[in-house]
């Protein structure tokens, strides 16, 4: 009963939200549902089980990498003619969500060169 009271409530509450807040509430709701993944895996076996775009050898740190130095999402989609509008929407969202795992990995690919 308790939850049914509380849904009840959170209804009520959403119902006087203003249509942006609504919108922003739905995109939280989706990322949570989704943890923000989408079509983004990880796999032990490719590309050292680092997120990656799909099945892709794409890293969603490198795609984050070159976001962060400027690239526009037109010149990655451009650059990188397998991805698609949603694959960036979903690597951003699984950067929201794993901000500290990407940075990790953008440093350790640095370390590398």
């Amino acid at each position: 009963m308790g939850s049914v009271n509380t849904l009840s409530e959170a209804e009520t509450v959403i119902a006087g939200f203003s249509r942006d807040d609504k919108r922003r509430l739905l995109t939280w709701l989706a990322r949570e549902v989704d943890s923000g993944t989408g079509s983004i895996n990880k796999n032990s076996d490719v590309m050292n089980g680092v997120a990656c775009v799909r099945d892709t050898r794409i890293p969603v740190w490198l795609l984050e990498q070159a976001r962060s130095q400027g690239v526009s999402e037109a010149d990655l989609l451009h650059n990188y003619p397998g991805l698609t509008a949603e694959d960036l929407v979903n690597a951003w969202d699984y950067v929201a969500v794993n901000h500290d795992v990407v940075d990790a990995e953008i440093a350790a690919n640095e370390s590398e060169d």
